[in-house]
């Protein structure tokens, strides 16, 4: 007879980057069986904990890919996108994409402070992208666009989670490289209240939810506060030393206060849907 309490295996494509490794965690802490895809030129602390891991967990599968990943080259991140999303696509075991995206491909816009509200339905300008050299970001937005576009032409099931600035435990030494990519045109950001960071925990987190959700579907905006006073900036400051350096402690005693443009009412639903249960 068949266990429908039983959960599916998970596949975690790439576990070498410090999100992956906090999905990957979470997933085993829920009991999944997990297939995880290591880079060789992922980050080797992580890397060293996930095959020490693997010594001790039954339910983790480790298997290394090179996915020649390379935030500076966006046709490759897109091409690399398009492979991985086709070859779910072709596999009939394959229930549900989890797409992790950025919040980074939805606020760059020549009019960026004059959007009242920024959600879901919101891109960011290639073009723009382009003029300003926000590379990052213009990855981001291609890449996911592209996963989109190939996912309803094949019919398969793909949430994506466009993620904020990704704080949490060593992310200075284990994410320097996606944090200070992200950064670029903070003040931008800041000035036009759309410079917002999640906990890697809660992120992770959600990802588990959005999978075993059957009622999610499209983008969903995943963030913790969005950075909009001085104080609120040079904390985030603090957390990011000495990635980024701190301004004068006279330049945060401003009362500056920039209106909050980023909206994640389907966030909201998931996580508040996930807590009746």
């Amino acid at each position: 007879m068949e266990d429908h309490n039983q959960k599916p295996p998970v596949c975690v494509l790439d576990a070498s980057n410090y999100i992956g490794f906090w999905i990957l965690k979470g997933l085993l802490n829920k009991g999944y069986t997990v297939h995880a895809a290591i880079q060789p030129n992922g980050e080797k602390e992580i890397q060293n904990e996930i095959k020490e891991m693997e010594k001790v967990n039954e339910k983790l599968f480790l298997f290394e890919v090179d996915m020649e990943y390379d935030d500076s080259l966006v046709d490759l991140e897109v091409r690399g996108v398009i492979n991985v999303v086709e070859a779910c696509a072709q596999s009939e075991s394959i229930e549900k994409v989890v797409f992790t995206s950025s919040l980074t491909a939805a606020i760059w816009r020549e009019d960026i402070g004059s959007e009242i509200v920024v959600d879901e339905r919101s891109w960011s300008d290639p073009e723009f992208c382009r003029k300003m050299k926000l590379w990052y970001a213009l990855a981001k937005t291609l890449s996911e666009q592209a996963a989109w576009a190939l996912a309803m032409d094949r019919m398969l099931c793909m949430v994506s989670i466009n993620a904020g600035l990704v704080l949490g435990p060593s992310v200075t030494q284990q994410n320097p490289g996606s944090t200070m990519f992200y950064l670029k045109g903070a003040a931008e950001m800041y000035e036009n209240g759309v410079l917002a960071f999640v906990d890697v925990n809660f992120l992770a987190d959600v990802h588990i939810r959005a999978f075993e959700d059957r009622s999610t579907c499209g983008r969903y905006f995943c963030f913790n506060q969005i950075v909009n006073t001085s104080e609120q900036a040079f904390k985030l400051a603090q957390s990011l030393s000495p990635l980024i350096p701190l301004p004068p402690r006279y330049e945060c005693k401003g009362s500056e206060v920039y209106a909050e443009r980023l909206k994640t009412k389907k966030l909201n639903k998931l996580v508040e849907d996930a807590a009746c249960f």
